[in-house]
């Protein structure tokens, strides 16, 4: 696509970085097809490549209005449309690179941006697992608008740990809302890691990825989160530490992943970061990609169950519902339902639409609640025909949002074989998460 950038933007970062993204797109329009919010609304304008016109006019001056700045809003950035361009286009960069350009000049209704606030400074706040308790404590009472924000309390077991030290360890982020909504997940990923040797550590300073203030516009926010939690792992992955040196940094939210590992492109121009960021990139993994090789001590583990005479006989069915995250942004496809499925069970993705975004997409479902909840009820109808008692997922976004309409559990799937390692074997000491 040729473009003719104005001069305000020639000589900029953004500028260069979108006018090359740019100029691989040649209007074929596939993108439409599996774009959500096209489907949905059958506005050009609401597809990528309607999108992408209306910042290719905003970078050769023309004036933005509010309805780009909507039209860029209700971009889910699920990334879908990067998995399917024959061109490769880079429309997650381009697009943020268009809402930073547009808010520049777009004032934001006060509402709206009171509540932007409250998003990017209240979820990455250390207030807000306390305040999530509160929530809890009144839950029965909450209409069921916030209800459905708050899940129920967890177990106490939800918040301990495995106890035994192993050579392997692996670095784990904690997350911004995980431990506050739901803390099992991180405890059970340490419990799997453990049954396979490999001791989880975390650390204290770290806090949220940047995702979330980097996606409302905060850029120096966002980046100021990297650099934190990068200053934050260092030592562990240098070795520094009482631990050892790290094998892998895990992500058990493929949120989180797919901005971790782009820690590096993000920090590229700062000269005290850069080296550092590519480096905590490269370390970086989404939790399914260390399941080829937890399979073989797992399977040992789970044997114990068989040997009882206590193991089902059939593989237990799974709905599962991959998110964009994870098989867009990391284009990290099958490794769950192949892997778990030489564990004891059946996992399958809905026949229909497994590809597109469940709606949750970070702070979208508060930020966009008629479309979020549209793509929610169309998630689950699809999922409908699926068999299994729950629906696994990979990110704890995707999970809640989906549980607001779900009937049926909806559960991370390391949860899930947490729960069959626990039936499989005596229970072992637990203790809290080994830190800095």
């Amino acid at each position: 696509m040729q473009t003719h950038l104005a001069p305000e933007h020639a000589h900029t970062a953004d500028g260069q970085a979108a006018e090359a993204i740019l100029r691989k797109c040649v209007h074929c329009g596939f993108c439409t097809a599996t774009c959500p919010t096209y489907q949905l609304l059958g506005d050009e304008l609401d597809g990528p490549r309607g999108r992408i016109y209306l910042m290719k006019q905003v970078l050769e001056g023309a004036t933005p209005t509010r309805a780009t700045q909507l039209h860029l809003d209700r971009c889910l950035t699920c990334r879908n449309c990067e998995t399917t361009c024959p061109s490769g286009v880079q429309y997650g960069a381009l697009v943020e690179i268009g809402r930073r350009l547009v808010d520049a000049k777009v004032e934001r209704p006060r509402t709206e941006r009171a509540v932007r606030w409250l998003l990017k400074e209240g979820l990455p706040s250390p207030l807000f697992e306390p305040a999530m308790k509160m929530g809890q404590m009144v839950r029965p009472l909450l209409p069921s608008s916030l209800k459905a924000k708050v899940p129920p309390k967890a177990s106490k077991e939800a918040h301990r740990w495995p106890t035994r030290p192993h050579a392997r360890k692996v670095l784990m982020l904690m997350g911004c809302v995980q431990p506050g909504m739901m803390p099992n997940i991180n405890s059970a990923t340490a419990r799997v890691l453990d049954a396979a040797g490999i001791q989880t550590v975390v650390a204290d300073e770290a806090g949220c990825c940047g995702a979330i203030r980097a996606h409302l516009g905060d850029q120096i926010g966002g980046l100021n989160d990297m650099r934190r939690n990068i200053d934050a792992w260092w030592p562990l992955v240098e070795g520094l530490t009482e631990h050892g040196a790290v094998e892998a940094i895990v992500m058990n939210a493929s949120g989180c992943g797919a901005t971790v590992k782009e820690y590096g492109h993000a920090l590229a121009h700062d000269a005290d970061y850069a080296e550092k960021a590519q480096r905590i990139s490269a370390l970086t993994k989404d939790l399914s990609e260390l399941l080829p090789e937890l399979v073989a001590p797992l399977q040992k583990a789970l044997a114990a169950k068989r040997h009882r005479g206590d193991a089902q006989a059939e593989p237990v069915p799974l709905a599962y519902h991959p998110p964009c995250t994870l098989q867009h942004a990391q284009r990290l496809k099958g490794g769950v339902e192949e892997h778990l499925s030489k564990l004891g069970f059946e996992v399958r993705t809905a026949a229909c639409d497994s590809h597109l975004c469940c709606g949750s997409a970070g702070t979208y479902s508060v930020l966009q609640p008629e479309i979020s909840l549209q793509l929610r009820d169309r998630k689950l109808k699809a999922l409908a025909s699926v068999p299994g008692e729950t629906i696994v997922s990979a990110n704890i976004g995707c999970i809640q949002h989906l549980q607001t309409g779900s009937e049926r559990p909806v559960r991370h799937w390391v949860e899930v074989l947490d729960d069959a390692l626990t039936a499989a074997q005596s229970p072992s000491p637990l203790r809290e998460p080994a830190s800095l």
